[in-house]
Parts: C-alpha cells; sequence; structure tokens
C-alpha cells in the first residue's frame, strides 16, 4: 500500500508584506495557515521569500521534508510561542549536563580531541555568556555553578519563538547548550560545530568500522543542524 500524500492545488507562490507588520505566503493569492490554522506571519521578508521558494519547488505531491523552512516556521507558531517559556527552560537544562563537560579518561588521543575541540568552546561561554561550565572525567551527573546555569538560562529566554525554534534543533541535535549558543551567536563555522559534537561517535566508527544505518541517521542530523542554522539567519534578516 503507498503512503497518502496531499497533491499541489495552487500555481503561484508570493510571498508578500503584512499591514501592521510581518510577511506571508500566498499560493494564488490565498494566505498560507499552519497545521492549527493559525496565520503564517513570518518575521522577515527572507524567510517569507524562502517558504514561497519551497511551495514553488513542490511537484505533483508535497514531499514536507523538502521544506525546512515552511516546517521550522510552522514549529514556531504552533509549537514553541504557545510555551515559549517552557521551551527554554527545556533547553536551559542542557547546561546542566552540558555534552562538552563530560570527558573520557581513555585512551590518550580521544582525550587529547575532546580537549582541543571543547576547551576553546567552554572558554568562550566563559568570556562571552559569563557561564563558566567545568569539565569532569566519566559519566556520573555533578551539577554545575548555580550562577553559570542562570545566565545561560536568561539567554536562552531573551530568545523570541522563532529563534527559539532553531535554537532547539541546535541544542537538541548536538547535546550541548553551549555549543547552541556558538552556532546561534557565528562562534564558528556550522560544520566545525557539528564536528565539536560528533567527536565520541566518530572515535568509535573509527575503532570498530562505521555502521550505514547510523552513519546515514547522522547525515539527517547533520543536514537538519545546518537547516536550524539557515532557519536562525532567516528569522534575524532585515
Amino acid at each position: 500500500m503507498t503512503e497518502w500524500a496531499a497533491r499541489r492545488f495552487w500555481t503561484d507562490a508570493t510571498a508578500e508584506p503584512m499591514e501592521g507588520g510581518g510577511h506571508t505566503v500566498r499560493l494564488d493569492g490565498r494566505a498560507v495557515k499552519t497545521p492549527a490554522k493559525s496565520p503564517l506571519i513570518l518575521p522577515s521578508e527572507a524567510m517569507a521569500r524562502a517558504v514561497a521558494a519551497e511551495w514553488a519547488a513542490q511537484g505533483e505531491l508535497i514531499a514536507p521534508l523538502s521544506m525546512p523552512v515552511t516546517r521550522g516556521a510552522n514549529a514556531a507558531i504552533d509549537k514553541v510561542r504557545p510555551q515559549r517559556a517552557e521551551v527554554a527552560d527545556m533547553l536551559a537544562e542542557y547546561g546542566d549536563s552540558d555534552l562538552l563537560c563530560y570527558r573520557a579518561e581513555t585512551p590518550e588521543e580521544l582525550v587529547a580531541r575532546q580537549e582541543a575541540a571543547w576547551d576553546p568552546l567552554l572558554d568562550w561561554a566563559a568570556d562571552t555568556l559569563g557561564a563558566r561550565l567545568e569539565a569532569r572525567t566519566g559519566i556520573m551527573h555533578a551539577p554545575q555553578d548555580a550562577d553559570s546555569l542562570a545566565r545561560l538560562r536568561a539567554a536562552v529566554h531573551r530568545l523570541d519563538a522563532f529563534e527559539l525554534a532553531a535554537f532547539h534543533d541546535l541544542v537538541s541535535l548536538t547535546g550541548s547548550l553551549v555549543i547552541g549558543f556558538a552556532a546561534e551567536r557565528g562562534q564558528g563555522a556550522p560544520d566545525d560545530l557539528w564536528t565539536a559534537s560528533r567527536i565520541d561517535e566518530d572515535w568509535q566508527a573509527q575503532q570498530w568500522g562505521e555502521d550505514e544505518e547510523a552513519a546515514n541517521a547522522a547525515e539527517h542530523k547533520r543536514r537538519a543542524f545546518h537547516d536550524a542554522v539557515a532557519f536562525l539567519s532567516l528569522a534575524r534578516a532585515e
């Protein structure tokens, strides 16, 4: 049995400004709405144009996975905005168990790789965000400094719904609040930040061989990370 898919029902997709601010996308003159039937009001013309381009590029059958900007906008409006404080709190919790803080004891080469990639990011967070997170060896949880966590939480709460939708993916895909902030603030190339989040997995693959299913899953996550970086840039475009 083939899966049902919605069919294209429009000819033209256009990005247009809205009275009172914001932009929207119209399909043959009809404004697009989110899955929850909310108006699709976008924060920038650049994002509206990107959404319109995704709708214009669809074939006879609509392929939602080919529309990352549209999906991100829907998530910001339908999922994040109604519970923005809760989403921000959930993401801020990553700071107390940040990937960058849990280090291997051995072998020396893995320890060195973690230090080389992760120590500069922790130093950057301390200097830029005023939040010093401490590294430790092993996997047992050890609480971080309460003041540092409070500063990170406050920074997360300053993000608006569209920024937070992108930030959710940046953090959850990497397991690191610090990497999420580094990507959000342009501290390092996205590829370098993604590679930093994959040190342990890449090490294991080098030692035992790469599993095809795991590699495919990792590539899917890598693309999603880049999509989140691009979405954040569109949300902040003038």
